[in-house]
């Protein structure tokens, strides 16, 4: 245990029955919400109208959103495009009035809101829920094919049981922010899809450097089994592991704080993502790998057999 003298000693995979308890009470509670609310799918996904307005001034973001809730267009979304006196204004389908006239009564409420400002429509255009259907296709393919990727590549270059730990982290991470926002009812939207998109980029990153120093102790540590060799990997890069996890939570907290309502949710989503994958590197990733029967002899490289000789063993 010398190389543990400047690290942590955790008996992180001695734990992995609390870790796997842990994930499969929030993976049940994922489930159920996903199955029976679903996600609340934002204009991105369902359709809607986008109005583009610009302003002779200034526009004040929250007194154009203030005047709509008003209105009852509670699930509009507002922000700036190009300056700041241009905007862009997206709206839930209305049953009741078409584009031309939800754009009008929208016109009516913003010259309403900013009497002393000129406001003049720029674009309406209606973007129907078939668009939104073949945005979540795409958005569920990306995702199976990023994990098809990610299974091949990890295989490649480590070992098939290493392999199917990743792969089973990464889905991990991803139902438990999935149904983070179920349970919540926060909106999902492209935005949202991306920081899924970038949580699996994030969490396989942290496992692959688990990995990497579990893969370099077991060529270099000749005594001790394959749990003892996984607790040492995993707390030799702990510090390294809570460091890139807090720096990157300190820059999200900041654009959740800051950021605005626009990427409100996509700071949510990084934030749970970023805790959930951090764990899954720990608790998931390398506990399954374990499970699955990873050994020295499967990383180690294989003998060499020369013609009319005996197995030559050579150590790495």
């Amino acid at each position: 245990m010398q190389l543990l003298r400047k690290t942590t000693d955790w008996d992180f995979l001695g734990k992995r029955r609390i870790g796997f308890a842990v994930s499969g009470l929030l993976l049940v509670i994922s489930l159920i919400s996903l199955g029976l609310r679903g996600l609340a799918l934002g204009i991105d996904f369902r359709g809607g109208t986008v109005v583009e307005v610009g302003y002779s001034e200034t526009a004040d973001l929250g007194q154009i959103r203030g005047a709509l809730t008003g209105a009852g267009y509670t699930e509009a979304v507002v922000q700036h495009f190009g300056t700041a006196r241009d905007v862009m204004i997206r709206l839930a389908p209305q049953d009741e009035m078409n584009t031309s006239e939800l754009s009008n009564r929208v016109m009516d409420l913003l010259r309403q809101a900013a009497p002393g400002s000129q406001v003049e429509m720029r674009r309406v255009e209606f973007v129907g829920p078939q668009v939104g259907e073949e945005l979540t296709e795409d958005g569920a393919l990306a995702m199976l094919f990023t994990l098809i990727a990610i299974l091949i590549y990890v295989a490649l270059r480590f070992e098939w049981r290493f392999s199917l730990g990743s792969v089973v982290a990464l889905v991990h991470d991803v139902l438990i922010t999935l149904g983070f926002f179920s349970v919540t009812g926060l909106e999902f939207d492209l935005t949202v899809l991306a920081a899924v998109l970038a949580i699996i980029g994030y969490s396989l990153n942290d496992t692959i450097v688990i990995f990497d120093r579990i893969r370099e102790n077991f060529r270099k540590m000749r005594k001790g089994h394959a749990e003892q060799v996984m607790n040492v990997s995993v707390n030799q890069t702990l510090s390294r592991t809570m460091m890139t996890s807090g720096t990157t939570l300190l820059v999200l907290f900041a654009l959740f704080f800051l950021g605005g309502e626009i990427i409100h949710n996509f700071a949510i989503a990084l934030i749970v993502g970023i805790v959930i994958g951090t764990y899954s590197s720990i608790y998931v990733a390398s506990p399954v790998a374990l499970i699955l029967g990873v050994s020295r002899a499967d990383l180690l490289k294989q003998p060499v057999q020369k013609e009319g000789e005996g197995a030559v063993d050579v150590r790495p």
